[in-house]
C-alpha cells in the first residue's frame, strides 16, 4: 500500500499500553491488502510494518501464551 492509501486505516493500541507511551498501533487491512500494519504510537508518521496475517496471528499468539516473557 502506497502512503495516501493508508490514510483511511483505523489504528488501534491494545487496552493494556495504557499512557505510558512506549506501545505499537496495529492497523488490520487485510480487506484492502491482505496486510497487517504495525506503527509506533509516539511517531505516528513514521516507518510502518507490513505482516501478513497469519505470521502476526501466530506472534499474538506466542505472547499470548507468555512466549516471550522473561
Amino acid at each position: 500500500m502506497n502512503e495516501k492509501s493508508m490514510t483511511g486505516l483505523s489504528w488501534f493500541k491494545s487496552s493494556f499500553s495504557g499512557e505510558q507511551g512506549a506501545c505499537v498501533e496495529v492497523a488490520d487491512a487485510r480487506a484492502m491488502s491482505s496486510a497487517v500494519f504495525i506503527r509506533d504510537s509516539k511517531d505516528q508518521d513514521g516507518e510502518v510494518l507490513s505482516f501478513r496475517p497469519a505470521a502476526f496471528a501466530a506472534f499474538v499468539n506466542d505472547v499470548r501464551a507468555g512466549g516471550y516473557d522473561s
